[in-house]
């Protein structure tokens, strides 16, 4: 027997099983009992409200003079003291022999590629 025939022979006969097999599959799927579930998740509360806490003055005079400020500063800024854009120095990506030849491929070559899966 010559090799293409038993080629052929073997991909009909696995295609055929493998068809058999997602047909039992998929009749299993539907036939089987749908179940349903429900969830009864109890949402956590979420309060966006801060929490205070009352420090005592004293503790908060120490960290003042620790830090060496004060907690209330206020500080202002504009676009002007932002940093400006970065700009990476140009790169040659294409390296010495990662660049294609030259010329055209007909579309007789293309098929060719295609038909030979």
């Amino acid at each position: 027997m010559k090799t293409d025939i038993l080629k052929k022979l073997i991909k009909e006969a696995v295609r055929e099983a493998i068809q058999e097999e997602i047909k039992d599959i998929l009749l299993e799927a539907v036939r089987s009992p749908k179940t349903v579930v429900n969830e009864n998740a109890n949402p956590i509360p979420y309060s966006t409200k801060p929490t205070i806490t009352n420090i005592n003055p004293d503790i908060k005079r120490n960290l003042r003079s620790m830090i060496g400020g004060e907690f209330d500063a206020t500080i202002s800024a504009n676009s002007s003291h932002a940093q400006s854009a970065y700009t990476p120095p140009p790169v040659n990506t294409a390296g010495e022999g990662s660049s294609l030849p030259g010329g055209e491929v007909s579309l007789n070559q293309i098929m060719g590629l295609m038909s030979t899966k």
